[in-house]
């Protein structure tokens, strides 16, 4: 186990932050940590790092008691945080040297890592810009190597892919996966459902400082009643016609808009052929049709009420 969370609870005040928490991160994993806004992921994040003191319960990393003063066990830790957090005096190879110095004190492998750190992001051709210079995708990459340039084994992600563009996003998630895939376990916070699908191994959404949903995304999505969702481009629907076809017992709506048909379906099998099946009856004149399996922003409405970027 290389964290473990059990039945912590934070306080600010009157506002209860997090409500007997628990969390458990396996070696090798990329941990999806999910929820809105107010949710307590961040909150989670401090005290895992013993950034913050907590009310009650208890952290273990790498199966040992986190601490403020747990030297050995931070060296073993790089954090990329949701606000990009370097020097502006120094270049993207000094920032970058800077930081893996705090653990690595050999000038000759420091020399190594900073290397090779600057090319696993992509920056070798801006090794001496200063941030001030750097596109907000590239600024991100070098907050992404000052965390990792001195091969930590447990990884902690806030929100890294904010406000990038789409090419430096993917960069982004492509060094994660490497990441992962050469040893480090990740812990990863997005609010890009699309993003979390695409690499993460487990995931937990939180809400109200409490688990309100863990597995995988599969396990998560045999949790809701949604199942896949129908649109249909179609010429005349009346609203008998939708009345009829929301009477169909897996189907659970059917709104028209004037041009498309969009049918959501309960969990079950041959929803699409059943929707066919009823335009033919109904001699309705349709084109094309497009279906949609349910998604991680479906599981957290269902189970929430409220959609993830609220």
């Amino acid at each position: 186990m290389v964290v473990k969370v059990s039945n912590l609870v934070k306080r600010y005040k009157e506002v209860l932050a997090l409500d007997h928490l628990n969390l458990e991160v396996e070696e090798g994993e990329i941990f999806g940590l999910l929820g809105p806004n107010g949710s307590g992921k961040t909150t989670a994040i401090n005290c895992i790092l013993s950034l913050l003191k907590y009310d009650k319960g208890s952290i273990e990393v790498f199966g040992l008691p986190m601490r403020p003063d747990a030297y050995n066990i931070k060296k073993d830790i790089g954090v990329v945080m949701q606000e990009v957090a370097v020097f502006e005096e120094l270049t993207v190879y000094e920032n970058i040297d800077y930081f893996c110095g705090l653990y690595i004190s050999n000038k000759s492998e420091r020399r190594e890592l900073v290397e090779e750190a600057i090319d696993f992001v992509g920056l070798s051709e801006f090794r001496k810009f200063y941030p001030k210079k750097l596109s907000g995708g590239l600024l991100r990459r070098l907050n992404i190597a000052c965390g990792i340039a001195h091969k930590p084994r447990l990884i902690i992600m806030d929100e890294p892919t904010v406000a990038v563009d789409p090419q430096s996003r993917n960069k982004i998630l492509e060094n994660i996966v490497e990441l992962n895939r050469k040893g480090s376990t990740i812990i990863y916070t997005s609010h890009y459902m699309e993003e979390v699908e695409h690499i993460c191994s487990k995931i937990t959404i939180i809400d109200k400082g409490k688990v309100i949903a863990a597995g995988t995304k599969e396990e998560l999505k045999g949790m809701i009643s949604v199942g896949e969702k129908i649109t249909v481009e179609i010429f005349g629907v009346t609203d008998e016609q939708l009345k009829r076809l929301e009477s169909i017992p897996t189907i659970s709506s059917a709104v028209y808009d004037g041009k498309l048909l969009r049918v959501k379906s309960h969990i079950g099998k041959n929803n699409l052929e059943k929707v066919l099946q009823f335009i033919n009856e109904e001699n309705i004149s349709f084109g094309k049709i497009y279906t949609e399996l349910p998604t991680l922003n479906d599981v957290f409405l269902e189970i929430t009420g409220k959609e993830l970027r609220d």
